[in-house]
């Protein structure tokens, strides 16, 4: 059974719902041990008074900081003190739309679980309603002695709470791009390759699909070394595509994503359909009467008007 982290209440209105926070996921990192090079002894980490050289025992250290010389401590009951509605309760202040909030925002993921069987119809109330309206709740609380900015949200079957980083957390882009990053700007055909191999490569998110293969050669790497057998070492990461070759490595790309599309399919064509815009391979699929052109990607279209156009050079042959 999961450890609840936190006890305390959803505020909604004038309805209070009691809760327990627990962890929504788990971390598969290998964890090592620290030793000296060359040894089996292992490296331990102590709490040491800087002055004495002494080892200070955990209940004996208080939080501080230096202000104008002095040395300020405080003490985990006193801040516990201060702390909004006693760090037991989480105070939804307003509803938005969970479209509007930015990912990068998103920090870490909660599961909220009611306390008591009695409490479920409150719960599933406001799991529901939310659900139904994409909306999330805005909220703050306080959790290990830090006030966190949360957006409670309405899953399939339980209510996640999501903290999030407060807006003066979120760093500008703007000062790690500077001016480069709006200056250098594409040209029409590289856009329109790059959009192609998106629209070729675009697929449903199932993420089952995905798995920790890093981990998976870590323990490889530490079981081979156990039996006294050298690791393989993998591929060296590609290198960087030089701005001079950035059409032609677009290029490729487009057709190696066609090449694997729908069961890679191959059609002969007479004509480079990437050389043409979104518009004109419309166009051109109204001319050879395409169905459900209005609702197909680019990289469907170029299939079926590469599939329709063969298919009628093929019956003009066969009526020559």
């Amino acid at each position: 059974m999961p450890r609840k982290i936190w006890t305390g209440s959803i505020n909604f209105g004038l309805v209070t719902i009691p809760v327990g926070l627990y962890a929504a996921t788990e971390d598969h990192t290998i964890q090592f041990h620290q030793y000296e090079r060359g040894t089996t002894d292992r490296i331990r980490y102590k709490r040491v008074n800087e002055r004495t050289g002494e080892e200070v025992g955990y209940n004996d250290i208080v939080k501080g900081r230096e202000i104008d010389g002095m040395v300020i401590t405080v003490d985990q009951s006193e801040l516990d003190e201060i702390a909004p509605g006693r760090s037991r309760t989480i105070d939804i202040t307003t509803f938005v739309d969970l479209d509007e909030i930015d990912p990068v925002f998103f920090q870490k993921t909660y599961w909220l679980a009611p306390n008591s069987k009695e409490h479920f119809r409150p719960y599933n109330l406001l799991r529901r309603a939310m659900h139904e309206t994409n909306q999330v709740g805005i909220a703050t609380f306080v959790l290990r002695g830090k006030q966190y900015l949360t957006a409670v949200r309405a899953e399939d079957s339980a209510l996640a709470l999501n903290t999030l980083f407060f807006a003066d957390e979120i760093r500008d882009p703007g000062e790690i791009l500077g001016e480069a990053g709006s200056s250098a700007a594409p040209s029409d055909k590289e856009l329109q390759m790059a959009t192609t191999i998106i629209e070729s490569m675009s697929g449903e998110w199932t993420p089952e699909e995905y798995q920790d293969t890093y981990t998976a050669r870590v323990e490889k790497l530490v079981e081979e070394k156990a039996q006294g057998r050298a690791p393989e070492a993998a591929e060296a990461p590609p290198q960087p595509t030089d701005v001079i070759d950035l059409t032609e490595a677009l290029r490729r790309s487009v057709d190696q994503a066609r090449q694997g599309r729908a069961g890679k399919k191959t059609s002969a064509r007479s004509e480079d359909l990437s050389e043409l815009s979104k518009a004109e391979l419309e166009d051109r699929a109204k001319q050879l009467g395409i169905r459900g052109r209005s609702k197909m990607k680019r990289a469907e279209l170029e299939d079926a008007v590469a599939e329709a156009s063969s298919g009628g050079r093929r019956r003009a042959r066969k009526a020559s």
